[in-house]
């Protein structure tokens, strides 16, 4: 008898034990299961009567995180945080082959019955209850707009001539399962304020840098995606910023920025307070030799791009040209439709996306994702080898040669996903040293008879038009411009003028790239709203490149000093 009691005292510690370790039950997979379930009621029984159900239902949940503190002149402007729930229904009528998507399906909600919009924002409580419902109601809405849209789409197809080379609709993909784990998600709100104040502190001695905004930002963004073809996929991205910027007049009342950014994605990869101060020091050193600057007259002529720069050059001038849902409708430029297998490029140039890159020489990317928006994995994609044309950056929406997403469908928030960039790498077999570079750049212009040549060392960002009711042209602002003399090569420091060009005939006057390329992180904004990319480019020789005048600011600066502890009233005048 001792001997079975004792077993069973053992075996029900031993229960207690195995209770007590195990994990908590996910969240993230409860409501995805869900998400699965209205998805497949809605799958089974979502129909109006006489026409045609959906054939492809997707949810997608994005559930935000955000932390950001701002400071300025030594103290803490804005300390938030906040959250929230957006979703994302994707409803297709019709068949894969020809459904009701297209570059018209935007104009849904000014047709006759849609006088309400629903709210797309889904519940904080980890309910599912509620965020059925949610869904419920954002798939009635979606559903009823993709099956007038389809209707429509049909009547217009009757006036047009049959196109026998017309792709899909929407593509087949395989369906996907994933659960990646959670993502760790500090942030040392007392360490950054501390540091956000000090930085900011840093220019105050500099009365001419009349403004200056220190801002941190940690954002971590957990996705739910399923699907009808069976896809489930759980994901998480962190990323934390850091930006400082200041701002001045020039004598003659230009307005001047200088900013350093900083993006990682963990906490951990934040610059310290050491190389923070650097930062601070090259901002101020940059705006004061900026406001001496002269401003340059417009220029046409030899110049180098640094890699910052040329990264830039190729996002606007080129990426967002070789994106596929680009390629489709009247309202688009299309540059490079009809181009694959064609030369589009200098031969020594090559142009891959790939969002399967975490790290770079060491350094993190801002594109890099697992799977994107329409639940397809991330590929590494050669869109230019060796100056031709191969493909293109692909959605689920289908181009002419290309039925297959290439996982670039891309959005921020409840935006509908479209091909976007990721990580763009431009590749080179014709480099030179940064000195051969210079001296290559002094001769091109000797011999085009100019006095100078330009190096342009750091840039702001950019952007482009890409539609076919304006020009095809792009423009970037450059921000530390660099005149070179062809007789001494002695470099100068100008102002006063950004990049203009056509796409085609700039990114075919280069001659020659440096061997060291540079890492370009940023957020990149187009139709499906911002999303993080990177560009990774070595510097550039271009035979000409364009420079037009920037908007001149004629306003005056602030007429009185900047207030100080001195200017405080005494306790006697009090």
């Amino acid at each position: 008898m001792r001997i079975r009691n004792r077993s069973v005292l053992t075996l029900l510690a031993t229960s207690v034990l195995l209770t007590a370790a195990a994990p908590p039950p996910d969240a993230r997979v409860t409501l995805v299961d869900a998400m699965a379930e209205e998805l497949q009621r809605n799958q089974q029984q979502l129909k109006l009567r006489n026409h045609e159900a959906p054939y492809f239902i997707s949810y997608q949940l994005k559930d935000t995180d955000q932390a950001v503190l701002i400071a300025r002149y030594g103290s803490i402007f804005l300390d938030d945080t906040s959250r929230h729930r957006r979703l994302y229904v994707d409803t297709r009528v019709g068949a894969y082959d020809f459904d009701n998507s297209g570059p018209e399906e935007y104009a849904f909600y000014g047709a006759p019955g849609t006088s309400y919009v629903v709210n797309k924002d889904g519940p904080l409580d980890d309910s599912p209850l509620a965020l059925r419902t949610a869904l419920w109601l954002a798939t009635d809405e979606k559903y009823k707009a993709s099956l007038s849209q389809l209707l429509k789409k049909k009547g217009e197809h009757v006036y047009m001539v049959e196109d026998p080379n017309r792709p899909p609709s929407f593509s087949r993909e395989k369906p996907v399962r994933s659960v990646q784990p959670p993502l760790a998600f500090p942030f040392d709100r007392a360490r950054w304020s501390r540091v956000a104040r000090e930085l900011s502190a840093r220019f105050a001695p500099y009365p001419e840098l009349f403004d200056s905004e220190v801002r941190i930002t940690a954002d971590k963004v957990t996705r739910l995606f399923v699907s009808t073809e069976g896809s489930r996929i759980v994901s998480e991205e962190v990323m934390y910023g850091l930006h400082v910027t200041a701002v001045t007049r020039a004598e003659d009342g230009q307005l001047l920025n200088s900013a350093r950014n900083y993006y990682a994605p963990t906490e951990a990869g934040l610059p310290d307070e050491k190389a923070l101060d650097v930062a601070a020091t090259r901002v101020i050193e940059e705006l004061r030799a900026l406001r001496q600057a002269p401003a340059i007259d417009p220029y046409t002529g030899p110049a180098i791009l640094a890699p910052e720069a040329a990264g830039v050059l190729f996002h606007e001038a080129v990426g967002h040209r070789l994106e596929g849902d680009r390629q489709d409708g009247e309202g688009e430029g299309k540059t490079f439709r009809g181009q694959v297998g064609k030369a589009v490029l200098p031969a020594f140039l090559s142009i891959v996306d790939d969002p399967t890159l975490r790290t770079l020489q060491g350094e993190p990317l801002n594109g890099f994702y697992e799977y994107d928006e329409e639940g397809v994995k991330g590929q590494r994609t050669v869109l230019v080898d060796k100056g031709v044309l191969k493909s293109y950056l692909l959605s689920r929406r289908p181009v002419e040669g290309f039925l297959q997403s290439n996982g670039h469908g891309r959005s921020q928030g409840s935006a509908k996903p479209v091909a976007r960039m990721a990580n763009l790498i431009v590749e080179s077999t014709k480099q030179v040293d940064d000195a051969e570079l210079k001296r290559q750049l002094i001769a091109e212009a000797r011999r085009q008879g100019r006095p100078y040549g330009l190096i342009i060392r750091d840039i702001t960002g950019g952007n482009t038009n890409t539609s076919s009711y304006g020009y095809q042209a792009f423009k970037g602002v450059p921000r530390m411009v660099f005149r070179v003399d062809v007789k001494t090569g002695e470099e100068s420091l100008v102002r006063g003028v950004e990049i203009v060009g056509t796409p085609l005939s700039a990114i075919n006057r280069i001659q020659v790239t440096g061997r060291k390329s540079g890492i370009f992180n940023g957020f990149c904004g187009a139709e499906s709203g911002h999303v993080p990319v990177s560009t990774v480019a070595p510097a550039l020789l271009l035979q000409e490149i364009e420079l037009q005048r920037t908007q001149e600011g004629k306003d005056r600066p602030p007429l009185l000093p900047r207030p100080t502890d001195a200017d405080a009233p005494s306790k006697e005048a009090r």
